[in-house]
């Protein structure tokens, strides 16, 4: 069975929100949790949360869904830095030591998921893992109004390049660069997220 972890980067400070989009309520939960649950609802998932910004109040709100935790300090370069702090504790690999990553990692992948997707399940989750599993594709990106996008599996052939991930692009120009190892499964909605007021009240008004 393949092993994976799912690495959920919330570290942002929603500057266009004016709140932390991690906390905000959605069915009677915050949308971390949500995205939380999901994750640890996919089979032989490793799940580890990144925070940044107001990390105390967000990591009390998700202490009892016993996930790991991590604090990226440098959550204010962008994205990049969060998913090379949560690969780098899953890998016990300190990006100081100016060291490749060694191929003895029993983690045959990566989900890379956000915390603002509402619509989010675990049955997207598993396809991600099911189709890297099926297709022999290094990379599989959730599909959605014809584009390409998170949440998105990586092969741990890629665990380098993630590492090396700088700024606040993320990931998706690995899926430029890989584009013959891109396969893909739909995500119903996948496109909703939550940026501003008016995409939250959008929401919970449906």
């Amino acid at each position: 069975m393949s092993k994976i972890a799912i690495i959920i980067l919330a570290a942002g400070s929603s500057s266009r929100l004016g709140s932390p989009k991690q906390l905000l309520s959605y069915q009677h939960k915050s949308l971390l949790s949500h995205t939380i649950e999901a994750a640890k609802n996919t089979a032989d998932s490793n799940v580890v949360v990144i925070l940044g910004d107001k990390h105390e109040a967000i990591a009390a709100d998700i202490e009892p869904l016993g996930v790991n935790i991590i604090y990226n300090t440098a959550w204010e370069e962008g994205m990049s830095s969060s998913i090379r702090t949560g690969l780098s504790a899953l890998l016990n690999f300190n990006p100081e030591e100016n060291t490749s990553v060694t191929g003895d990692t029993d983690l045959d992948g990566v989900i890379l998921t956000v915390c603002d997707q509402p619509f989010l399940s675990s049955v997207v989750l598993q396809a991600l893992a099911d189709q890297a599993k099926h297709s022999g594709k290094s990379i599989v990106a959730s599909a959605y109004k014809g584009t390409l996008g998170t949440p998105v599996y990586f092969a741990k052939q890629h665990f380098q390049e993630l590492l090396e991930l700088k700024g606040a692009e993320g990931a998706r120009k690995l899926l430029k660069k890989h584009e013959a190892e891109v396969a893909s499964v739909p995500f119903e909605k996948g496109e909703i997220d939550i940026d501003t007021q008016e995409d939250y009240q959008k929401l919970i008004s449906q």
